[in-house]
């Protein structure tokens, strides 16, 4: 088995137009799926060589990824034409002697992931790189041919019914985050389950609300004498708090009073890359003495007409998210929003005892909610130690029984290691007639043309030597120079 790696290439950052020439990116390759969608569109079209085509049928895994994808393996289906492996792909060849769906089965086997997180490099969850020489150091144990067809064919059949039970799983935690959604809606247009709520009144945040900006970072603010516990963008979620990382900043004067939070401050986030995410907004809960908060977060600081919980509940609503991000939207592109345009937003305010009654039901309702959600997740955790111990078991081989009958491992090695051979053969042979013919065209015409091309080297003669009873046949990873 051998395997063909990508070039590297300078490629514009849009995807290549269908008579384009493309270079796959390693987002195009995940478990299970080929995605020919993601690549980038090549520069230069001069320096494309044909042979690194990607093809239907071709096994990939990708280099350099994130942990979980690094090493992953994927069968192309259905591909665009004139898309490229790229430097940080790896094209796998794989002989008649190897079963295609048992051998990326087993590049999903916990043995061998294992053995990939181990050898891959980098610090950095977002991005790992695997060598060719370290992928070609993993050895796989190589079952009978007639055994790699059992084990995939029963490995198919567990892990689709596993897949259907996923997707059930999946569905369902989908379906709770639509609920809760409604119930934040519901809070916010006083419709909430048995609650009998007059319709809330429209009114703007500075009627109701103290709004007020943060403190900027700068080089003078560094920590020194005086230090205060200090909340960024990254500690405000929706709805929720994370002070796991609290940073501290310096404070002047008598700053402390000016910008100290208080117990039911309402903390908005003011921009974010993400259109969805601006305007998400928690709730202080008073939790860290004396902590303020920095420019890109604004203190909404509610009246004596609004309970904390409630304009946390309505601020997060899909209703009031909507007005958030039309409030944030601007010609320039930049989405942000300010002090003034929170006072202008108009929210939905009911009556303090209906408040009352709406945070209650919510309550109640997100407690169902969690608990849905908790036996879902157990679900999915249960089913990922099954596709794990299904592929452990199988590469094992304990999953389908063996058959004596079934083709010897080690005449099937011999089987690979000729066929290998012959394919270096001709790829040899390739390369010499090519060179032969760039000398012929680069000879001045007094040079008289070179003798016979002599025949290609003939295979190496392999010799197998008996495996020891009881041990089991592995198959390296070969790679091409």
């Amino acid at each position: 088995m051998a395997s063909d790696t990508g070039k590297s290439f300078k490629c514009e950052l849009r995807p290549a137009a269908p008579d384009e020439w493309g270079i796959v990116k390693v987002s195009a390759m995940t478990w299970g799926e080929f995605r020919p969608a993601e690549n980038k569109a090549l520069l230069d079209e001069g320096l494309v060589n044909p042979d690194y085509e990607i093809q239907a049928g071709d096994v990939l895994v990708s280099r350099a990824n994130t942990v979980e994808h690094v090493g992953a393996p994927v069968l192309v289906g259905e591909v665009r034409p004139r898309l490229l492996l790229s430097d940080k792909s790896l094209r796998f060849k794989l002989g008649s002697a190897i079963d295609r769906n048992w051998f990326i089965y087993s590049l999903r086997s916990p043995a061998v992931r294992r053995a990939i997180a181990a050898k891959a490099s980098g610090t950095s969850d977002s991005m790992r790189n695997i060598s060719q020489p370290d992928l070609k150091a993993i050895r796989l144990a190589l079952p009978p041919a007639a055994e790699q067809h059992r084990i995939a064919d029963a490995l198919e059949e567990h892990l689709a019914r596993l897949d259907k039970v996923e997707a059930r799983l999946q569905a369902a935690s989908s379906h709770f985050d639509a609920l809760l959604q409604a119930v934040l809606d519901g809070v916010a247009t006083g419709a909430l389950g048995d609650v009998q709520a007059q319709v809330p009144a429209e009114r703007l945040v500075q009627e109701v609300a103290d709004v007020r900006g943060g403190i900027q970072k700068q080089s003078r603010r560094e920590p020194d004498k005086n230090a205060y516990p200090f909340l960024r963008v990254a500690n405000v979620g929706r709805g929720k708090l994370d002070l796991e990382d609290v940073h501290k900043i310096e404070l002047f004067k008598n700053e402390i009073d000016r910008y100290r939070l208080a117990e039911g401050d309402l903390l908005v986030v003011e921009g974010n890359g993400s259109s969805e995410q601006i305007g998400r907004a928690a709730t202080w809960d008073g939790s860290i003495e004396d902590c303020v908060h920095q420019n890109h977060l604004i203190r909404v600081r509610p009246g004596p007409e609004l309970r904390p919980a409630y304009l946390n509940l309505v601020w997060n609503s899909p209703t009031v998210a909507q007005r958030l991000r039309r409030a944030a939207s601007s010609t320039s592109g930049l989405n942000t929003l300010s002090t003034r345009k929170l006072k202008e937003l108009v929210i939905p305010v009911a009556a303090l005892p209906d408040q009352d009654s709406l945070v209650e039901a919510a309550n109640r309702a997100y407690a169902r909610i969690v608990a849905g959600r908790r036996r879902v997740n157990n679900g999915l955790a249960h089913a990922a130690a099954l596709r794990h111990a299904l592929l452990a078991e199988a590469f094992a081989g304990r999953l389908v029984p063996q058959d004596p009958e079934d083709e010897p491992a080690e005449d099937l090695l011999k089987r690979i290691r000729a066929e290998r051979e012959a394919a270096d053969a001709e790829r040899k042979a390739a390369r010499w007639a090519a060179a032969q013919a760039k000398r012929k065209s680069q000879a001045k015409p007094k040079v008289p043309a070179p003798a016979d091309a002599p025949p290609p080297p003939a295979p190496t003669t392999v010799t197998v030597t008996p495996l020891p009873e009881g041990e089991q046949a592995t198959l390296p990873l070969e790679f091409n120079a």
